[in-house]
Parts: structure tokens; C-alpha cells; sequence
């Protein structure tokens, strides 16, 4: 009997890394080439050694962006679950529900941050909390309703010939099929929140958070700071994006999506 080589868990990150790599050498060979000046686009050397120069306020600032981020992804996505739930029995307030959800998703961040600064003050994190929870609720709502209603028939039929009770359908039917449709919206929202808490904080918030910083360094033509705190926010939200993934890998290794 032949043995079998392990696979190298790393070689299915392959490509990425090497993408990855092959951008930051053509984005330092191009700025360098050309000439190009700092605050246009600094190089990656020039981004990464104001990175190591700044690291702890960057830091400081960005983990307090990621918690206004991961508050605002939990109480929004749970209560879209949870709204999902309570619409989903009922087809006439899932239909009059569902085009309120798509206009309100629709309205830009620019335009609710500004109102949400005024309710709750921009120094106070509740008003970037509320913008997270707005940006994540929808997304988590609609996805959560379409699993629960896009059952296949027959297995409603068989559920419905054993005489079970609409809890008992609900708990091992409805839910299970409705996981994939929730971590799909996990996953964009992961990415909605901390955009969300980031441009928030573009319309005010103490010096702290990392969209006031990395807003007041360009303004101050520290651009390589800026980009050392958008790599860092690139970072977390690559970071948190990964964490749903296991989280999903783990609850629902059955389904075709996860591989």
C-alpha cells in the first residue's frame, strides 16, 4: 500500500499569497519607476515603515472602531434573525416587509451618518453603532427570510405526514435549511460593519477611532499614515470575514458551500 502525501494546508492559499505579493511588487516598482509623489500614492516600503512608526495608535484606534463594528454586527444580524423568524410565518407581512427592507438598505451611509451623529452626539459610539446595525440588519433579514420560506415541498410534505408540529418543522427544517442563506449575510455583513463604523466616523468622532485618524492625517498630507490605518482596517476586516468562515465551516460542514 502506497501512503498518501499530506496536503500542505497552505497550498490552497497559494495563488492569493502570490497575487498578493505580485501587486505589492508592481505597486513599489511602479511609484518608484514613475516617480510618483507621496501624497498621491505612497510606496508600500514608505506605508509600511509609517506602519511600525504608528503601530500603537493605529491599533488603540482601530480596536476601538472594531468594537463600535462587532456591537453594532451583533445586534443588527440579531435582530434581523429574529425579525426573519416572526415575518416568515406570515406571507402578507413578508411581502409588505420586504420592499421597506430593500428602500431603507438602499439609502447611502453618507446620508444616514449625519443624522445619526445628531441623535446620539458624534462622540458617542451608539450613533456609529446604530449605522452598523442599519447596514447589517437588512441584509441579515432578507437572507434569513428566503432560507426559511425556500424549503423544498417534499420535505414540508413528509415533515407535515408524521404530524409533527409547525415549532418541530421550524426547528428542523426551516433553521437548517435557512444556515447557508444566514452565513452568506454574516459574510457581507462582516465586511458592511466595519465599513460602516469607518465612514460614520468621517462625520465626527473623538481622535481615537480610526476614521477620524486616518480622515485627519490625509487632511494633514500624512498620507502614508492614512494608508498604514487602511491596511489596518483592511486587515481586520479580512480577519473578521475568516472567523464567519470557520464559524461556518464548523456549524455546517454538510453543505455543498463549504468545502
Amino acid at each position: 500500500m502506497t501512503l498518501q502525501p499530506v496536503p500542505n494546508p497552505l497550498s490552497r492559499y497559494t495563488p492569493q499569497i502570490t497575487v498578493f505579493i505580485a501587486v505589492l511588487v508592481a505597486w513599489e516598482v511602479i511609484v518608484r519607476a514613475l516617480n510618483i509623489p507621496r501624497f498621491l500614492l505612497p510606496a508600500p516600503s514608505v506605508i509600511l515603515s509609517a506602519l511600525l512608526v504608528t503601530f500603537s495608535t493605529v491599533l488603540e484606534s482601530a480596536w476601538y472602531t472594531l468594537r463600535n463594528a462587532l456591537l453594532g454586527f451583533a445586534l443588527g444580524c440579531s435582530a434581523g434573525i429574529l425579525v426573519a423568524l416572526a415575518t416568515s410565518r406570515w406571507t402578507t407581512v413578508r411581502e409588505g416587509l420586504l420592499p421597506v427592507a430593500i428602500a431603507i438598505n438602499s439609502i447611502p451611509i453618507i446620508a444616514l451618518a449625519p443624522i445619526a451623529n445628531n441623535w446620539f452626539g458624534s462622540n458617542n459610539p451608539m450613533s456609529k453603532v446604530m449605522i452598523v446595525i442599519l447596514i447589517t440588519f437588512f441584509p441579515t433579514m432578507i437572507n434569513t427570510v428566503r432560507g426559511l420560506t425556500l424549503v423544498e415541498p417534499a420535505k414540508l410534505e413528509l415533515m407535515r405526514s408524521y404530524a409533527v408540529s409547525e415549532l418541530e418543522v421550524l426547528t428542523k427544517v426551516r433553521i437548517p435549511n435557512a444556515l447557508p442563506y444566514v452565513f452568506n449575510a454574516f459574510k457581507v455583513c462582516s465586511s458592511l460593519s466595519l465599513i460602516g463604523a469607518i465612514v460614520a466616523e468621517y462625520f465626527g468622532g473623538p481622535r481615537k477611532s480610526l476614521g477620524v485618524y486616518i480622515l485627519q492625517e490625509a487632511q494633514l498630507f500624512r498620507f502614508d499614515n492614512a494608508w498604514a490605518a487602511i491596511i489596518i482596517a483592511s486587515l481586520l476586516g479580512i480577519a473578521f470575514y475568516a472567523v464567519v468562515i470557520t464559524v461556518e465551516r464548523r456549524l455546517i460542514p454538510w453543505h455543498v458551500s463549504v468545502d
